[in-house]
């Protein structure tokens, strides 16, 4: 018995070494690999924070210009301001946001509630992903030809906000099929248990309890439809009217703002045409449109954060 434990004493206390160097080593390529993580993030941050800062450096001083938020532009975009490009940029928003919301919504309660595992999720999941993965100018070709030529709308506001609801419907029917899939199956199976229909159990408990999550995704969205250039140049077109009466409510009027069939010019169509056309004399509006265009982009990050919290502590009671 003695024998015995003094052969595993020194069994043990040879392979401590071993062990020991196994220890540092390991952490040794734990030290390694957490530094390399730790320097990609800062240089990923550091191009995002030099691009914006550059941005803004280069435009912000515009924003204090008189009228450059408040008057049209002038001198075909040379001269004036942006009053109309940025009314028609969250124009476009609000029509992309009432049409793509509803189908989004019904489209990812029906595949977490409705839809059976089998072929219909499957073909109903590829589809999305394929419509995620267009290239822009693609859909903005598709557009011109289905809305602007096949249905007579020629240039027209509506004819972009369609074109962006293509981009926009994965986007929230993504983030809303997780949004519901998160939520608890036992708040499920309680409202089943106590009598009430799928339907009133997603309406009143899955989608407000879900409703924090919904809100952010559809708030980021919001800021990836916003900067949208390219398949507005073949669907809302590259000018705004020369006048736009805001209290018109004509809506068939070419002046009237609140009419979705004129033509529309949103802020990154704008940047993309003054920095098209060379003129260096108008290269301060770039700056200038593009510093509002990044603002506004990085408002709706922050506010789909405010949002969420908010919305959580509201519905958790916290």
């Amino acid at each position: 018995m003695a024998n015995a434990t003094s052969v595993t004493t020194a069994t043990s206390g040879a392979h401590a070494p071993e062990q020991e160097g196994r220890i540092r080593r390991s952490m040794r390529n734990d030290k390694l690999a957490t530094g390399i993580l730790a320097a990609i993030v800062a240089i990923v941050m550091l191009i995002v924070v030099a691009m914006v800062a550059y941005i803004l450096f280069q435009g912000i001083g515009m924003l204090f210009q008189p009228g450059f938020l408040t008057e049209a532009s002038r001198s075909n975009g040379t001269e004036g301001g942006i009053a109309y490009q940025l009314f028609d940029s969250f124009y476009l928003l609000i029509l992309t946001l009432i049409i793509s919301l509803p189908i989004s919504l019904f489209g990812a309660v029906f595949l977490v509630e409705y839809a059976p595992d089998g072929p219909v999720t499957k073909i109903a999941s590829t589809a999305i992903e394929t419509l995620s993965s267009l290239p822009s100018i693609v859909v903005g070709m598709f557009g011109f030809l289905m809305f602007s030529v096949n249905f007579g709308w020629g240039y027209s506001l509506i004819s972009g906000a369609i074109a962006l609801t293509m981009f926009n419907i994965p986007i929230l029917t993504r983030v809303i099929t997780q949004a519901l899939e998160d939520v608890p199956s036992s708040q499920r199976d309680a409202c089943l248990a106590m009598g009430l229909t799928r339907w009133e159990t997603t309406l009143h408990v899955l989608i407000p309890a879900a409703m924090p999550a919904i809100v952010t995704g559809v708030v980021l969205s919001a800021g990836r439809v916003f900067g949208e250039a390219a398949a507005l140049l073949f669907t809302s077109g590259m000018s705004s009217p020369a006048r736009l009466n805001f209290f018109s409510l004509n809506f068939a009027s070419p002046t009237c703002a609140w009419n979705i069939f004129r033509p529309g010019e949103s802020l990154a169509v704008h940047i993309y045409k003054i920095y098209g056309e060379g003129s260096p004399e108008a290269q301060h509006i770039v700056w200038g449109t593009a510093a509002v265009l990044m603002i506004c982009v990085l408002l709706f990050n922050v506010l789909s954060r405010i949002a969420g919290k908010a919305l959580a502590r509201r519905m958790t009671a916290e």
